[in-house]
């Protein structure tokens, strides 16, 4: 039976070092994605299929930590967040989103590891569910601390960005899969 996350069917056993290493260039990777971005205040980037990528990738307990690791990294100052942001866009009023990403990491791993992701169109649908539960936090915090309504944040915060969210959550699951298949093929 093969291995259900693809880091470790790659790489083999996960050593600390490896761990790091994947932490590493998997918060460098979103970083990048996030700079790929264009609008305001709730920016639409690729920083979610990065993300939906990297959980996919390591599973949920590295997936989570690589994401605690980019949010450290833009709390230090470094420029990972959308648009160049560090430290102030965790206070910001895409805070909640960025706070989200770790479950967003956690949870499309966990679905690798439980089987709920296997084949690309579970996978797909599985990455949709969890986009979708990212708009908890990322709409919370807007909602608290700006004191925007309902309609505010579906008009401005939610609905010009669901298209955007299925379609790299498709991609995400167009990656992972090819990866698979490129690993499949390798192999064979």
């Amino acid at each position: 039976m093969r291995d259900t996350v693809l880091s470790r069917a790659v790489i083999g056993q996960e050593t600390l070092l490896k761990q790091a290493a994947l932490v590493l260039g998997g918060s460098l990777f979103i970083a990048m994605a996030a700079q790929v971005s264009f609008g305001w205040p709730v920016p639409i980037s690729l920083q979610t299929l990065a993300i939906l990528t990297v959980g996919l990738t390591f599973g949920s307990r590295l997936g989570a930590v690589t994401l605690v690791a980019y949010l450290a990294q833009g709390a230090a100052g470094l420029p990972v967040f959308a648009n160049g942001m560090s430290t102030l866009a965790l206070v910001g009023p895409t805070a909640g989103f960025l706070y989200g990403f770790v479950g967003m990491a956690f949870l499309a791993g966990l679905a690798v590891e439980k089987g709920l992701a296997r084949g690309i169109v579970p996978t797909a649908l599985v990455c949709m569910v969890i986009s979708a539960a990212l708009y908890i936090p990322g709409l919370a915090w807007p909602a608290a601390v700006l004191g925007k309504s309902m309609p505010e944040l579906w008009t401005h915060w939610m609905a010009p960005f669901l298209m955007g969210d299925a379609l790299k959550a498709v991609l995400a699951a167009m990656v992972v899969w090819g990866g698979w298949k490129a690993l499949e093929a390798r192999r064979g």
